[in-house]
């Protein structure tokens, strides 16, 4: 998966698709080189972006047999982004997913997390704060809600947990 960790996510660019999580897995075939995707979710208009990059990085790089294969089980959850990922979209301006928050089988913990309310709060990626707001549920892409910090003012996007 090396080489693909070169390729950036077409909605955040700061990511690569490894880092994000959605290549599960890469695999010979014989003589064909097998990657697995896992969209982020069954709409995301990027997914046939992505495999067309897959396909054109793996080509350059001299790979000649290419098939690439959609897998939706189990689904791709935001617990799949890495630390890494985590850390490039705060420093990118996008508030990362809450821990804990993903619908990843977790539904009892999460639904009673999120019926909390108080527990649940996104902290501002510029300032940290925890005084911020939901603007708009969703944001800049499907995948993401708009916020607004009330401290520092500055508006952001957080990357929803899904």
């Amino acid at each position: 998966m090396g080489w693909l960790g070169e390729l950036p996510d077409p909605e955040i660019p700061v990511i690569s698709v490894t880092e994000l999580g959605i290549v599960r897995a890469v695999r010979h075939d014989g003589a064909v080189l097998v990657v697995v995707v896992t969209p982020t979710y069954s709409g995301c208009p990027a997914v046939s972006l992505i495999n067309l990059e897959i396909e054109a990085l793996l080509r350059e790089k001299g790979v000649g047999k290419i098939r690439i294969e959609q897998q939706l089980s189990p689904p791709w959850t935001t617990d799949l982004l890495s630390e890494a990922a985590r850390a490039k979209l705060k420093a990118f301006g996008i508030a990362p997913p809450i821990d804990g928050t993903a619908a990843d089988g977790r539904l009892a913990a999460r639904a009673s997390r999120l019926a909390a309310g108080s527990n649940f709060r996104v902290a501002c990626p510029r300032c940290g704060s925890g005084n911020t707001e939901k603007v708009s549920q969703f944001g800049s892409t499907p995948c993401k809600a708009s916020y607004r910090c009330a401290d520092c003012l500055e508006p952001f996007d957080y990357f929803k947990c899904i």
